[in-house]
């Protein structure tokens, strides 16, 4: 970050706006700008995130996505016997129900995230797990110091420079670790944003990777959303130093009854939502 970025910061910081009234757009939204927006919004939105989605996330449980996938059964980063001892790194980790699901099955996990209300509701719901609050592009740890990584919609979805968050957790794990994390199917770009039969029309060309932005009155952005296809996700991974052995799509659960945002049990009967990477260091 060079010194017009710390100023651009400075002054957000000041006066970060209230994200309310904000005009949707496509545009370019670089690194600087792109934290920024996250870290701003989600210290905004923690409050009603917590409480729209809490009961569904539960305090201690590890879903995947708004499909309700759990760790549980989907055992994607190894059977929850072989966790016990782990030391293990959860990305953009919100309030920490993913790590608390861990560490009861006797793993030892860090939570970090970029939004310090976030990490204030994981401190709420109770202090058993490690907290830290730091970027995802500049993790604060020395090499090879986790066994396994993950990430639930944390993170990834809401960086300009994914490869730089895959070098990052590559040089945190050990040899053999593997890294597992989700994100907004790629699909998913092509279409509406909406819950209803309206979500069904492409909408938007898929291989358009402008970001989506959420800016204020003055043009700053207040969210900030990063599009990549299927491909360049893979690519991705491979240029942070993994190997891909897995790509789960999560079909709908007929269990499943409410609507997240743009995800429903209409559309994710027809389309996935969700896409989740399970990857391998070498």
């Amino acid at each position: 970050m060079n010194q017009e970025d710390y100023a651009s910061e400075e002054a957000y910081e000041a006066d970060p706006g209230s994200g309310e009234d904000a005009e949707a757009t496509r545009r370019d939204a670089g690194e600087a700008e792109s934290s920024r927006a996250s870290r701003s919004w989600w210290d905004r939105n923690a409050d009603e995130y917590q409480s729209d989605h809490g009961a569904f996330l539960g305090d201690d449980r590890f879903v995947w996505g708004p499909e309700g996938l759990d760790e549980a059964q989907a055992a994607l980063l190894g059977p929850a016997a072989s966790l016990r001892g782990k030391d293990i790194l959860e990305i953009g980790a919100g309030a920490a129900q993913c790590a608390r699901w861990l560490a009861a099955q006797g793993a030892r996990p860090v939570a970090l995230d970029l939004s310090h209300r976030q990490l204030q509701h994981a401190l709420r719901i109770g202090d058993d797990v490690p907290l830290v609050e730091a970027d995802a592009g500049r993790l604060p740890f020395r090499d090879a110091s986790f066994d396994l990584a993950c990430s639930s919609y944390g993170a990834v979805p809401f960086v300009a420079d994914p490869v730089t968050v895959m070098r990052e957790v590559h040089r945190v794990l050990r040899p053999g670790g593997r890294w597992v994390f989700s994100v907004t199917h790629p699909i998913r770009w092509a279409f509406p944003d909406e819950p209803g039969p309206e979500g069904l029309s492409v909408a938007a060309s898929y291989f358009d990777r402008t970001p989506y932005v959420e800016q204020d009155e003055r043009g700053r952005a207040v969210y900030v959303e990063h599009h990549r296809t299927i491909g360049d996700r893979v690519r991705d991974v491979v240029a942070g130093g993994f190997r891909l052995l897995d790509l789960v799509e999560p079909e709908w659960p007929d269990w499943n009854s409410q609507e997240w945002g743009g995800w429903s049990p209409l559309r994710g009967h027809l389309i996935p939502g969700t896409a989740i990477f399970v990857c391998e260091r070498d």
